[in-house]
């Protein structure tokens, strides 16, 4: 992600970020860095994480890797003392860990006659275990790093939230019914816990990407030839900008919405950054 993309000032911060191995969370840390946080990146995966703390601090920022698993609250609560104790208390949270999963998706955009007894995934094959486990990493994901760093921030002034929410959250995807409801879940969790913490002065916000090509969404969007899927050429339809988001293409959105002067009155907000998906009628 580009430098400067805001003149954001978060020289004195520390920003925590999870998720923070995969391409647009580790995007987020680095922006945050060079807007002069202190990041630490939190990841299931501790050498992604570190790979990326690594660049980080090559290029003169300031980073650290910690092995997190945000559905378990004991091990967030330590990874919360590890960064107290190692870069300072929390003064931004980005809830960037999330994600589908293939037992929670169906094969066809519609049911049809006959797909009962067809070697197809449909609705009445969700297995209940997927559907589980995506409702937990992205809402669970979410609540449980909440409960164990806004803690650090209570007290304390320039602290705020931003989750990571989806454009399915407003209109539901065909395919992906339980990542949509999640989404849906982390959205109104947003607002929620922006009017709970209103009165201790934390902020809490959520941006809401429409359509990014990365690992985790590339089998529903390039066949394995590397040429665009049906799926793709509806995305891009119905995408009045006519073509994916960058990830560099999140960092205004980021930063905007953690910076304490620039939105300093603005709390309980989704902000979608989608290229118009979210304002096109299809019409």
């Amino acid at each position: 992600m580009e430098k400067n993309v805001l003149s954001t000032d978060l020289r004195g911060k520390v920003a925590v970020v999870t998720g923070a191995g995969g391409v647009l969370c580790s995007g987020f840390s680095r922006v945050l860095a060079r807007a002069g946080a202190r990041v630490a990146l939190l990841d299931r995966n501790l050498e992604a994480a570190r790979k990326w703390a690594d660049e980080i601090n090559a290029e003169g920022g300031t980073a650290r890797a910690y092995a997190c698993d945000v559905l378990d609250k004991a091990v967030c609560c330590e990874a919360a003392a590890a960064v107290e104790r190692e870069l300072g208390p929390c003064d931004l949270l980005v809830n960037g860990a999330g994600g589908n999963n293939p037992r929670a998706t169906v094969d066809k955009e519609y049911y049809e006659p006959g797909d009962l007894d067809a070697d197809t995934k449909s609705f009445f094959d969700l297995d209940a275990a997927g559907v589980e486990f995506v409702f937990n990493l992205n809402f669970l994901g979410t609540l449980i790093p909440t409960q164990a760093f806004a803690r650090q921030m209570l007290g304390r002034t320039g602290c705020s939230i931003l989750n990571v929410s989806s454009m399915n959250a407003f209109t539901p995807l065909t395919k992906i019914p339980a990542y949509s409801g999640a989404k849906a879940a982390v959205s109104n969790f947003t607002q929620w816990l922006a009017v709970h913490f209103s009165k201790a002065g934390i902020r809490v916000n959520a941006i809401a990407p429409g359509f990014f090509s990365t690992a985790q969404n590339a089998a529903l969007l390039w066949n394995a030839d590397g040429t665009p899927t049906a799926r793709t050429g509806k995305i891009l339809a119905a995408t009045p900008m006519d073509r994916f988001g960058e990830p560099e293409e999140l960092a205004g959105a980021l930063l905007f919405l953690l910076d304490e002067k620039a939105a300093s009155f603005i709390t309980g907000v989704v902000l979608p950054v989608d290229g118009g998906f979210s304002a096109y009628s299809g019409v």
